[in-house]
C-alpha cells in the first residue's frame, strides 16, 4: 500500500519512501516503536545498506529502540541476509534493516525479522502497519523506566537476553558466521572453487555485497577483480542488477578473461550473471542454475512465486521433482518451502533462497552454488547455460491505474474472462498459463506500480502477449 502521493510504500516487504517525501526520521522511529512493542525478551539487530540517507535513519531506529528500553546489537553495513541469519543464531527478539533494497538511491525503508531469521510473515507485516496507520506511534508499556543516554561498546559475541537499557552493542562477527553458513551448505563445495582456478569480477554496485562476497571467493581460492566494491553507497550504476545496468560488468568480463561476472543489488539478497562470453544472462537464470546445482544433491521439491521463469519448472523436471508457486515475496516463498520440506527455492529476480543458510534471498549463497557447479563443469558457464531450456522473459512497469488496485483488480477479472482455455492463478494479481506462454500482472510489493511478466519460446511472441495484456486493461507505461 502507498500513502497518498505514492511516495511511502508499505506491505509484506517492508516499509520504503522517497527520503524526506514520505519516509523521514520519525516515520522510521513509529514503525520501530511498534515494532519493538511486538517484539519478545532479547536484543534487536540493526543492519543497513550503504544509502548517505541511512546513517540519518539509523540514529532513529536506534534512538527508538533504546527509547523503548531495547538492547541493540548493531551489525554496521552488511547485506539482508547477513542480519537474517544472525537474528535466528543470535537468538535475538527480532532485527532491522535499513535498506530500499533495488529501489533508486533517493529510497529508503525498513525490512522487520521475526526469531526465526525471516522476513515477518505476511500477517504481522499487515498488522504492523496497521497499528501504525491508527497512530499506534506510543510505546507500549513494558513497565522499564526511560532509557537513558545511548552508549556504544564493542562486543565480538552477543548473548540472547535482556541487556542494560539504552546500550548499542557492535557486533564485528555477523560476517564471518554467514561465510561459514554458505560454506558448509549443501551444494557448495569449496575444495573444488580452490582447485579450479576461477577468475570472477565481483560488481557490488557499491552495496552491501561489497566485502563480504570477495572475502569469502577469496578464502575458496577464487581470484577476484572487483567493480564498484567500494560501499559508499554512490551506486554509479542502476541498483537493480538487469541486463540494461551490467555494461560496464560485462566489458570486465571480457577485459579480465574472467570465466564468470557476479551483480549484486544494494542490499545484496539478489545477484545477477555475466557469463565469460559477455552475455548478461539475466536475473532469472541465477535460481535456475542454483537450484540445478542444489538438486544434484539434494532430491526434493523447489519452490518459487508465481513471476519465475518456466526455466525453474524444467530444472525440477530433469531432477524428478516438482516446482510449488507461491505468491511474489520472499516470505511467501520461505512459507512455502517450510510447508513443502524444500531446501531450495527463490525468486527468478535474482533471489536464491537455501534453508541450510538463511531463510531469505541471499546474493553470497546463489554465488557459492553457482561457482561450485562452475568449478565441476571446468568453468564452462555456456555448458549449463545449455543444459537448461531457453524462453524469453519481459518484465514490465505500467503507472498504476486511476482507481488503484481495487480499480486493476476488476480489469483483471474481466481479462481473465476473455481467456476460459488458459489455467488461471489469481492469489496474487493474475496468472494465466496456456501450454506454451504465461503471463503475471500484479501491483508491485515496493513500489506503487503494476508490474506485468510475460514468457513465450521467443521474444516476439512474448511481447505480443503484453501488448494485447496492457491494452485489455488498459495500462500505461511508466
Amino acid at each position: 500500500m502507498a500513502d497518498s502521493a505514492g511516495k511511502l510504500v508499505a506491505g509484506i516487504s517492508g516499509v520504503r519512501g522517497i527520503v524526506d517525501a514520505g519516509l523521514d526520521a520519525d516515520v522510521a522511529s513509529a514503525y520501530t516503536t511498534a515494532y519493538a512493542a511486538r517484539c519478545g525478551e532479547g536484543p534487536i539487530l540493526v543492519g543497513r545498506d550503504p544509502r548517505a540517507s541511512g546513517a540519518v535513519i539509523w540514529e532513529a531506529v536506534v534512538a527508538a529502540l533504546s527509547g523503548a528500553g531495547r538492547t541493540v546489537v548493531d551489525l554496521g553495513v552488511v547485506p539482508t541476509p547477513t542480519l537474517l541469519l544472525n537474528t535466528a543464531l543470535l537468538r535475538a527478539a527480532g532485527g532491522i534493516m535499513i535498506t530500499a533494497s533495488h529501489n533508486p538511491i533517493e529510497w529508503n525503508g525498513l525490512k522487520f525479522a521475526d526469531p526465526r531469521g525471516c522476513c515477518l510473515a505476511p500477517e504481522a507485516s499487515l498488522e504492523l502497519i496497521g497499528a501504525v496507520a491508527a497512530g499506534g506511534r506510543d510505546r507500549a508499556d513494558t513497565g522499564r523506566p526511560p532509557a537513558g543516554p545511548v552508549g556504544r561498546e564493542r562486543t565480538e559475541e552477543v548473548q540472547s537476553g535482556r541487556g542494560q537499557q539504552g546500550v548499542v552493542r557492535e557486533d564485528a562477527g555477523a560476517a564471518g558466521r554467514h561465510e561459514e553458513l554458505v560454506a558448509g551448505a549443501r551444494g557448495v563445495d569449496v575444495e573444488a572453487m580452490a582447485r579450479a582456478g576461477l577468475k570472477v569480477v565481483v560488481d557490488a554496485g557499491g552495496g552491501a555485497a561489497a566485502r563480504i562476497v570477495p572475502s569469502f571467493l577469496e578464502g575458496c581460492g577464487v581470484k577476484v577483480h572487483r567493480l564498484y566494491c567500494d560501499p559508499d553507497g554512490s551506486f554509479p550504476r542502476p541498483p537493480e542488477p538487469i541486463p540494461e545496468a551490467l555494461s560496464v560488468l560485462v566489458r570486465m568480463v571480457c577485459e579480465t578473461g574472467s570465466d564468470i561476472g557476479l551483480a549484486f543489488d544494494p542490499d545484496g539478497d539478489r545477484m545477477a550473471l555475466v557469463g565469460s562470453d559477455g552475455v548478461a544472462m539475466g536475473e532469472e537464470m541465477t535460481l535456475a542454475l542454483a537450484a540445478q546445482r542444489v538438486l544434484a544433491t539434494v532430491p526434493g521439491p523447489v519452490v518459487a512465486n508465481l513471476s519465475t521463469s518456466r526455466m525453474l519448472e524444467d530444472v525440477a523436471r530433469q531432477a524428478g521433482t516438482r516446482l510449488y508457486r507461491t505468491p511474489v515475496g520472499e516470505i511467501n516463498v520461505v512459507h512455502g518451502m517450510l510447508a513443502e520440506g524444500a531446501v531450495i527455492g527463490g525468486e527468478g529476480n535474482g533471489g536464491v533462497i537455501h534453508r541450510d543458510v538463511v531463510l531469505g534471498r541471499d546474493g553470497l549463497t546463489a554465488s557459492a552454488l553457482i561457482l561450485s557447479a562452475l568449478a565441476e563443469s571446468g568453468g564452462d558457464v555456456a555448458g549449463l547455460r545449455s543444459a537448461i531450456p531457453a524462453y524469453a522473459m519481459l518484465k514490465l512497469r505500467y503507472a498504476m491505474p486511476d482507481g488503484g488496485p481495487e480499480r486493476l483488480r476488476r480489469r483483471l477479472e474481466e481479462l481473465s474472462s476473455s481467456y476460459p482455455e488458459a489455467r488461471r492463478d489469481d492469489r496474487d494479481g493474475l496468472r494465466l498459463d496456456w501450454e506454451r506462454r504465461w503471463m503475471h500482472v500484479r501491483p508491485s510489493n515496493t513500489e506503487p506500480i503494476v508490474r506485468l511478466i510475460c514468457e513465450a519460446p521467443t521474444v516476439d511472441e512474448a511481447r505480443e502477449l503484453a501488448d494485447e495484456t496492457a491494452a485489455g486493461l488498459d495500462l500505461r507505461s511508466q
